[in-house]
């Protein structure tokens, strides 16, 4: 079996570029209005990978538990921020609930996977500490955006039968509920349906770079099963919790639905 790993160089990068240059000019041809944006998206990818690639380098190099640690904070912080940011018609007082939640299923699902799965030594490897939590971010954030959103939606529809409910002695949890289930309906089941397409109509990015790398592919469906199994945990923790800390928010001293 041939496993020698091939070098990606730059006439290889140019050459891939090259394809979302024809993309371009489909856009133009068809007057999408899309060049600009694209332009801006490739050149921004270029240099947030490159960038990463040097800071992965220097962070494996001079590696120490409180780099990690902050480094870590700073990703939570930042993937917070960007899910609030996504949210529309957002009310105040958003921040702290979700970056709680965030925290919780990144914490919880990051370091089950590096210490007691894989058995990470030290414990706070930043080869797989932050490469495992850059995934789990990834992933969470947009399944907490879209339950957020899908929530205060929902509620804001339902506003005259929530506060007519709460004024005859329901309470803050039974008149919510509906709304709760649609909002996690909405940000778990796009997890549900990969779970289900995966090795069927896709194959995982992890599970390719680990067959280009020339690992075993038996060896390589085994770290996708466990890292997709972990990311899903991870989907699941951050939107149930930030659908129950946001959903208390919406609502003022007097049990009043505030959106």
């Amino acid at each position: 079996m041939h496993t020698a790993t091939i070098t990606i160089g730059w006439l290889e990068i140019g050459l891939a570029t090259f394809f979302i240059f024809v993309a371009g000019i489909i856009s133009v041809v068809m007057a999408l209005g899309l060049v600009q944006s694209l332009l801006f998206s490739v050149i921004r990818a270029y240099v947030q990978l490159i960038a990463l690639g040097f800071a992965f380098t220097w962070i494996f190099k001079h590696s120490s538990m409180w780099l990690v640690l902050g480094i870590l904070l700073c990703m939570i912080f930042m993937t917070a921020h960007i899910a609030i940011q996504r949210i529309n018609k957002r009310p105040a007082g958003l921040y702290l609930p979700v970056t709680a939640a965030i925290f919780l299923s990144n914490v919880i699902v990051t370091f089950a996977l590096t210490t007691i799965i894989l058995q990470v030594e030290p414990w706070y490897d930043p080869r797989y500490v932050l490469t495992s939590a850059g995934m789990v971010l990834g992933n969470t954030m947009t399944s907490i955006a879209v339950s957020i959103e899908r929530l205060l939606d929902d509620l804001r529809k339902r506003t005259a039968e929530v506060n007519q409910s709460l004024a005859f002695g329901g309470t803050l949890w039974e008149v919510a509920l509906p709304s709760i289930r649609t909002a996690l309906l909405a940000g778990l089941m796009p997890m549900i349906n990969s779970m289900n397409a995966v090795g069927l109509v896709f194959i995982p990015g992890m599970m390719t770079g680990q067959i280009l790398a020339g690992a075993d592919p038996l060896h390589a469906a085994r770290y996708q099963i466990v890292f997709i199994l972990m990311l899903s945990a991870a989907t699941a923790i951050g939107t149930m919790a930030s659908v129950y800390l946001v959903y208390q928010r919406v609502f003022d001293k007097e049990w009043r639905l505030c959106l």
